[in-house]
C-alpha cells in the first residue's frame, strides 16, 4: 500500500523482490543500488538471518510519471527464499505495490521456482491482495548457465499468464535488470494512477 508524503509531493512505492533462495534477488538489487547516481538514492540496508537475508532501500527514480501531481518515490525489498523463514517473507511482503518474481533458470531449480510462486500467491491473499491483480513482472534469472531451461518450461510449470511481462535476465552481469525494474515501476505507476483518477 503506497504512502504519500504531502510535505515533498511524494508516493512511495513498494516493490518486492521474490523467489527462491539464491534465485538472483539479492544480485538485482545490488546491480540497481551500483547504477543509481547517489544523491537519488538512500542506504542499503541489510537484516541478515543465519542463511538468507532481506535487502531494502529507496530511490527516486528519472522519468516513470507522476501520479497526480506526486512523484514516485520507490522502495525495493528483497524476501528470504528459505521455505523456513516465511513470516518474515509475509512481513517484507505486507503493503507491497508491486512484486519481481525472480525464477532460476537451473533445470534443478524447478520445484524450489513452484514452491516458491505458489507461496507468493498463499501469502498475497492472506494480506488481502491477489496475484491476478497485483502488479507482477517475472524475471527468468541465469539465463547464462549451460543448465538452464528454455523458458517455456518455466512459464509452463509456474503456470505464467501470457498477459504477465517477462524477461531473460544474466543478474551478475546485469543483463535484464533495469528492464525488469522499469517494467514493474510503470505497473505500479499505472495502477496507482488509476486509483487515484477514481478516487478524484
Amino acid at each position: 500500500m503506497s504512502l504519500v508524503n504531502y510535505a515533498k509531493k511524494e508516493i512511495i512505492c513498494k516493490v518486492v523482490y521474490y523467489g527462491p533462495g539464491r534465485s538472483g534477488k539479492t544480485t538485482n538489487l545490488q546491480y540497481i543500488f551500483s547504477k543509481i547516481p547517489i544523491e537519488k538514492r538512500g542506504e542499503m540496508t541489510s537484516l541478515a538471518t543465519e542463511m538468507d537475508r532481506t535487502l531494502f532501500f529507496d530511490f527516486l527514480p528519472f522519468d516513470v510519471g507522476k501520479i497526480g501531481n506526486f512523484n514516485a518515490k520507490f522502495q525495493l525489498y528483497t524476501v528470504p527464499g528459505q521455505v523456513y523463514y516465511d513470516s518474515t517473507r509475509k512481513l517484507v511482503l505486507q503493503g507491497a505495490d508491486g512484486v519481481v518474481f525472480v525464477a532460476d533458470s537451473q533445470a534443478d531449480r524447478m520445484e524450489d521456482n513452484i514452491e516458491s510462486f505458489e507461496n507468493l500467491a498463499i501469502n498475497l491473499k492472506e494480506h488481502g491482495f491477489s496475484i491476478e491483480t497485483m502488479p507482477l513482472v517475472i524475471q527468468y534469472n541465469k539465463r547464462d548457465l549451460p543448465n538452464a531451461v528454455d523458458t517455456n518450461v518455466i512459464k509452463s510449470a509456474l503456470q505464467i499468464r501470457s498477459d504477465w511481462k517477462a524477461f531473460e535476465a544474466i543478474a551478475t552481469k546485469g543483463t535484464g535488470v533495469i528492464e525488469t525494474l522499469k517494467d514493474a515501476m510503470f505497473s505500479v505507476i499505472k495502477q496507482l494512477t488509476r486509483k487515484y483518477d477514481n478516487k478524484r
